[in-house]
């Protein structure tokens, strides 16, 4: 099933949204702290007003080396709390202690892609500690990618449904994205760092070496491998063949950085394996209205996938 939606019919839904602002909408953001393989890790909580985690709650992963107080993430909240909708915001670690803000290109890099699956299943079983079980997994852009492949993997009953939000696909790992951003082949680079892992060197560094956004990094030869290395996973059209779970995947008309995914999504959406929705002049980061719309279709699709 698809649908398209011009940001100019958000007009009266965001008028709405105003006057439950203008009426006392309390609901606030709560930071929430754990201890997680000796670091601490932290999350935003957005209580939707009269909700207890024993009603049904989002949780969301964040985009490639940002966080979860960026513009898109905190506007979701709080618009998915108008609609009467929980969430929880995690801050994949990276590997960094109590990581705020946007990833520094001058910290090491040792963090892979991989890490962010354990992280999403150890935030579910805090929300299951805390008397959850309904759970809508949600993921924007790499965020998108890493959420699908850990339902692809680890699928359970808490698990309702997803929503991915601009998901990744295998281009943004390809050699040619890496070739046509940095101007020089990846297969050189990936070589030296698997034969580093083959001595069991993994750890060691990688100077000066083009690595996602950052130019000239430090990077673990670990790190690089799991990020680039070829894998079927790595396109979240791949994974959702696998998904058994309702799944709306939300893409927008001006989206230039998964630009391919309309395309290859197409066949999922008319063999009815998925339900997708296309926000026309929406781009990659989904602000305003847009983000509006993504906030009430989600309560549409979770109350029609209950």
């Amino acid at each position: 099933m698809k649908k398209r939606i011009s940001l100019f019919s958000s007009a009266v839904m965001a008028i709405q949204l105003l006057l439950a602002s203008t009426w006392g909408y309390a609901a606030e953001f709560q930071e929430i702290k754990q201890s997680y393989q000796n670091l601490t890790v932290n999350a935003k909580l957005m209580m939707a007003d009269d909700k207890t985690f024993a009603n049904p709650m989002v949780l969301l992963t964040h985009g490639t080396l940002t966080h979860n107080e960026r513009s898109t993430y905190q506007q979701l909240q709080k618009n998915l709390a108008n609609q009467g909708i929980s969430s929880l915001a995690i801050n994949l670690s990276l590997g960094l202690n109590d990581r705020k803000g946007e990833y520094d290109c001058a910290s090491p890099h040792t963090h892979k892609h991989t890490d962010a699956l354990k992280e999403i299943d150890f935030w579910l079983k805090w929300l299951t500690s805390k008397g959850t079980t309904k759970v809508t997994l949600m993921g924007h852009s790499r965020g998108g990618n890493q959420t699908a492949w850990y339902a692809a993997e680890q699928d359970s009953d808490l698990i309702k449904n997803i929503v991915l939000i601009a998901p990744a696909t295998g281009e943004q790992q390809s050699a040619s994205d890496y070739e046509r951003k940095y101007g020089k082949p990846l297969a050189k680079v990936l070589a030296k760092a698997k034969a580093l892992i083959a001595k069991n060197q993994g750890d060691a560094m990688l100077k000066e070496t083009d690595f996602i956004y950052c130019k000239k990094a430090q990077v673990t030869a670990s790190a690089f491998v799991d990020y680039y290395e070829s894998k079927p996973q790595f396109d979240t059209p791949t994974l959702l063949e696998k998904i058994s779970k309702p799944t709306l995947v939300i893409m927008g008309t001006n989206d230039t950085v998964v630009a391919d995914l309309p395309e290859k999504i197409q066949p999922l959406a008319e063999a009815d394996k998925i339900q997708t929705l296309m926000l026309e002049d929406a781009d990659h980061f989904f602000l305003d209205f847009a983000n509006e719309d993504i906030a009430s279709a989600t309560a549409e699709f979770m109350s029609g996938t209950d």
